[in-house]
């Protein structure tokens, strides 16, 4: 019962944030970033490559409260992330200091191997958890979550988004 309870638990939880991060309430004035001059990538390659822009929702706003341009960069760190899987975590949701929630949009859906599993996703979503181990969630063609470990330095990405700030 409480592994029926856990799965429901973990797909609400990630339904709900692919409904806020979708809502036009949560995308209502997201703050705008202008990249780091030493990595700008051309002013408009999200346009011109059609992708959707990188997103962080606050989890304690409960919205989306920067969108920056989805870049070759982001598609590289995305990527990493995937190939680092270790597995599927062995919580069902993410826990409360997990403050920040941020969607990359894949250019092309990616396969992402965990166990004995393989899912091909369209989107990756990374939670940002203080001091914990970050997360991903990942979607398969059927809108079931998995929530998976990796093993890749995320400082770089939330540099690059510029929230939260971090220490040196």
């Amino acid at each position: 019962m409480t592994i029926l309870f856990n799965r429901v638990t973990v797909i609400m939880a990630a339904l709900l944030i692919l409904a806020a991060l979708a809502s036009p309430s949560a995308l209502a004035a997201p703050q705008s970033v202008q990249p780091e001059p030493q990595k700008a990538a051309a002013p408009d390659e999200a346009t011109e490559t059609g992708l959707k822009p990188v997103q962080a929702f606050d989890v304690a706003q409960g919205k989306v409260v920067r969108s920056v341009p989805n870049d070759k960069s982001f598609q590289k760190m995305a990527k990493k992330w995937l190939k680092s899987v270790t597995g599927l975590a062995p919580q069902m949701t993410a826990d409360n200091s997990c403050t920040f929630v941020y969607r990359i949009p894949l250019a092309k859906p990616a396969v992402v191997k965990a166990d004995a599993i393989s899912i091909t996703t369209n989107d990756v979503f990374l939670f940002y958890c203080g001091n914990n181990p970050p997360l991903l969630l990942v979607f398969d063609g059927e809108r079931k979550p998995y929530l998976l470990l990796f093993k890749e330095d995320i400082k770089p990405f939330i540099r690059k988004v510029g929230i939260p700030a971090l220490a040196d």
